[in-house]
């Protein structure tokens, strides 16, 4: 079967396609053309830096990387993409930055993924000056000029300078299919971890190398034809890049020759400019990350007037979506797609809900690899048997942590000679060959020796209308050793008691699962890709109260 790296699937899209729009956000646009001489003119500056890959992937082990690393500071924009796509052909190896990380987040992350170099907008330069001096790997700061002000750090270089100072002949390195995709997990319930992908596995795991039908590309030719094909497929894609699902979803649809489109405002979500871009770019479709985007886009369309006849498909994955944001959006788009996967295995299933049969949630239907394994991790899980296990995957993964060789072995155990990814959701069989999501086992809560899972409780809860925003956390308690506390956000003049909650949950779930106490906040924090954050939430839960809570931990 032929092997595929992204390096060498950028250029051929350039070739099949140039004078395509690969990108709009606001009022910048670039075509493949240009986007692929851009990320050229990076890998020969980075390469011209003293940057390599060292070793071949036959030399190391699963939690190693052979490649220097790249860190990408960066908002969406065309300089994230050149970032990514310019490591992979200076056989470098790009790594995801949360924007919203304090100084001591930043440290542990740029040490712990030994990253060498980093492309930043200039906004975030005070951040990078703190914590500088206890990075010796990093050497090469390049900065992105935006509207902050900020001058340039000492011995950093405009990132447009080393563009226009770089050759933009193809580099003088030959790209494999082995170099390392590194994705960093967003370290919501403890501290991220750098997964390792080889870019054909993660190409056909989740970033547009199976085709709808469920076969493989055959090679470069076949994806450019289709991509000549692919004229008009516009994708506005909400979550930021550092997020995995926007990666992908961005990914797959480049592969298709589609052009991907931002919103102007990239540092927050927008949903005025959110709709207002898809009416004047006439998007065909949109990703958007669970219930934490659904429910502020829906009340805009409800308050405004956007033209948005474009849109055929509204595909969502990383957070929940609820089945009450399902049943609004097929009243006014045809189908909805509902992915679900992790860092750690790609995307392993879908939901799709459309207008003639309706919405549906909870239950998916499972991707090639995908499985169910036994709750002591010893056997897998006959798809007839509805015990509860441990979501899973055989086949196309990751080699594991990097620098990690304990966790890599704990989260891809071998079982009777198969590898598999166990990422630690909880899942169960369903009769019909689905499969039932429950939950991050991270998240779960052991009250009075039952399991409850922070994400069903949520679902719950959502269905009452006045509910404009909720996470769940466990507290600690006397009486059932944890209990059940919703960090709760109402809807703007909402009155609802605690009392109608409880009721309205309890149509839902079992009575053990209820929450035993509300913590009402003004704004439930989120990541900025809409996933929850726990470590936030189980905070305030413990205190009773939002003050004091870091916004920004």
């Amino acid at each position: 079967m032929t092997e595929f790296n992204f390096a060498d699937i950028h250029e051929s899209l350039a070739r099949a396609i140039p004078d395509r729009e690969a990108l709009v956000v606001g009022d910048r646009r670039m075509t493949y053309g240009e986007q692929a001489e851009r990320s050229r003119r990076l890998a020969n500056f980075l390469l011209s830096q003293g940057l390599r890959c060292h070793r071949e992937r036959s030399e190391l082990k699963g939690h190693e990387s052979g490649q220097d690393h790249v860190a990408l500071y960066l908002y969406n924009g065309p300089e994230y993409l050149e970032g990514f796509f310019g490591s992979f052909k200076a056989r470098l190896a790009s790594i995801n930055v949360n924007y919203r990380y304090v100084e001591e987040e930043l440290l542990y992350l740029f040490g712990n993924a030994r990253a060498r170099a980093v492309i930043y907008h200039a906004e975030f330069a005070p951040r990078i000056a703190a914590v500088r001096e206890d990075l010796p790997d990093l050497e090469v700061l390049l900065q992105v000029a935006d509207d902050s002000g900020n001058e340039l750090l000492p011995g950093a270089i405009d990132y447009e300078q080393a563009l226009s100072s770089s050759s933009a002949e193809p580099p003088d390195v030959k790209p494999s299919p082995d170099d390392l995709y590194i994705l960093y997990t967003g370290g919501t319930t403890g501290m991220p971890k750098g997964v390792l992908w080889r870019s054909d596995d993660i190409f056909v795991a989740a970033m547009g190398g199976t085709k709808i039908d469920g076969t493989h590309w055959q090679g470069l030719d076949e994806i450019a034809e289709t991509a000549r094909n692919g004229d008009g497929l516009k994708s506005l894609v909400g979550p930021p890049l550092m997020h995995g699902a926007a990666q992908w979803s961005g990914h797959t649809f480049m592969t298709l020759g589609g052009t991907l489109v931002f919103p102007s405002e990239v540092k927050k979500l927008d949903p005025a400019d959110f709709w207002s871009t898809v009416e004047r770019e006439k998007v065909t479709g949109i990703t958007i990350v669970g219930d934490a985007f659904a429910r502020p886009l829906l009340d805009e369309l409800e308050r405004g007037d956007y033209d948005v006849s474009s849109m055929i498909m509204v595909g969502s994955g990383g957070a929940p979506l609820s089945v009450e944001y399902k049943k609004a959006l097929l009243e006014r788009f045809p189908v909805v797609i509902d992915g679900m996967g992790s860092s750690e295995a790609g995307a392993q299933a879908m939901n799709t809900s459309t207008q003639e049969g309706g919405p549906s949630t909870g239950d998916f239907s499972p991707m090639v690899g995908s499985c169910v394994l036994s709750e002591d991790l010893s056997a897998l899980l006959d798809p007839q048997d509805n015990s509860l296990g441990w979501l899973g995957r055989s086949g196309r993964m990751p080699l594991g942590y990097l620098g990690d060789p304990e966790k890599t072995a704990r989260t891809f155990p071998v079982i009777d000679g198969v590898r598999y990814a166990v990422p630690g959701d909880r899942a169960r069989h369903r009769g019909d060959g689905s499969i039932e999501l429950l939950g991050r086992d991270s998240v779960t809560i052991n009250s009075g020796g039952e399991k409850i899972f922070a994400e069903e409780v949520e679902a719950a809860l959502r269905h009452h209308a006045d509910v404009f925003d909720v996470t769940v956390a466990g507290r600690s308690s006397d009486r059932w050793g944890q209990e059940v506390v919703a960090v709760l956000q109402l809807r703007d003049g909402s009155t609802t008691s605690e009392d109608e909650l409880i009721a309205e949950a309890s149509e839902h779930i079992a009575r053990y699962k209820l929450p035993k106490a509300f913590v009402f906040v003004d704004e439930v924090q989120r990541s900025p890709s809409g996933k929850a954050d726990y470590r936030w939430a189980k905070a305030v839960a413990e205190s009773g109260s939002e003050e004091n809570q870091d916004d920004d931990q």
